[in-house]
C-alpha cells in the first residue's frame, strides 16, 4: 500500500482498487429459516449458456466521498468464446473512472495476466494521469473489492432466477444500492485493515 499512497500524494490522484467476479444462473446457497425437519428447496432452471462478468473499481481519496464504479460484461459458454475481460475492456474502465473522478488514477490490482497485457502497459506509458500497482500474489484480503463480492453474493443468497435478464436486474440493483451507500465503500477498505491519510506538505 506504501507505493501507491506515495504516488497518489505526488499526484493528488485517486487510489483505486480492482477486482472482476463471475456470475452464474446457480445462486449462492446461504443459511436460512425453515420448519424443523424440513429443509427449504428452491428449484431453479438449468445451467444456462450465458455468465455475466463483472469488474469493479473501489475509488479512495482522502476528503473526497468514497465511489464504486463497475463495468459489466456478459459472455456466452461457448467453445471458442472469450470467457474474462480483454485488456481493452479494462483500459476502456478505466478511462470512465478517469472522467468520473476528474483526476489521475493509481489502480492497485492483482497479477491477472491480462492486467500485464502488452497493450495496457503501452497506454500506461502513454497517459501520466494512470499509474497501475500490483499487489503481492495470493493477497485478496488486501483488495476491498472482494468485501463488495462479498455483499453482492450474500444479497443474491438463496434466489431463483428465471432468465438471465432477472440475474443482470439483481446484479445492477445490488450495485447501486451500494455505489449510493459511500459508508459501505469506506467499510470495504476498513476490513483490509489498510487506511489512506491526506498527504503531508513538505
Amino acid at each position: 500500500m506504501a507505493p501507491g499512497k506515495s504516488l497518489a500524494a505526488a499526484c493528488g490522484g485517486w487510489i483505486v482498487f480492482e477486482d472482476e467476479a463471475g456470475f452464474s444462473m446457480t445462486p449462492p446457497r446461504a443459511r436460512t429459516w425453515g420448519r424443523r425437519g424440513q429443509t427449504p428447496v428452491i428449484r431453479v432452471r438449468g445451467r444456462s449458456r450465458r455468465r455475466t462478468s463483472v469488474a469493479a473499481l473501489c475509488c479512495y481519496k482522502p476528503g473526497e466521498r468514497s465511489r464504486l464504479i463497475h463495468r459489466p460484461r456478459t459472455h456466452l459458454l461457448l467453445k471458442g468464446a472469450r470467457k474474462s475481460f480483454s485488456w481493452k475492456d479494462y483500459r476502456d474502465l478505466l478511462v470512465r473512472a478517469h472522467i468520473q473522478l476528474g483526476g489521475p488514477i493509481v489502480v492497485v490490482w492483482d497479477n491477472l495476466n491480462t492486467h500485464l497485457a502488452a497493450g495496457l502497459k503501452r497506454y500506461e506509458a502513454e497517459h501520466d494521469w494512470l499509474t497501475t500497482v500490483r499487489l503481492p500474489p495470493y493477497a485478496p484480503d488486501l483488495n476491498p473489492v472482494e468485501a463488495v463480492w462479498s455483499l453482492v453474493r450474500r444479497a443474491m443468497a438463496n434466489t431463483a432466477f428465471d432468465t438471465p435478464d432477472d440475474l443482470d436486474r439483481k446484479l445492477r440493483r445490488e450495485i447501486r444500492r451500494i455505489q449510493l451507500r459511500p459508508r459501505l465503500i469506506d467499510g470495504c477498505l476498513s476490513a483490509t485493515n489498510l487506511t489512506l491519510a491526506p498527504p503531508t506538505p513538505p
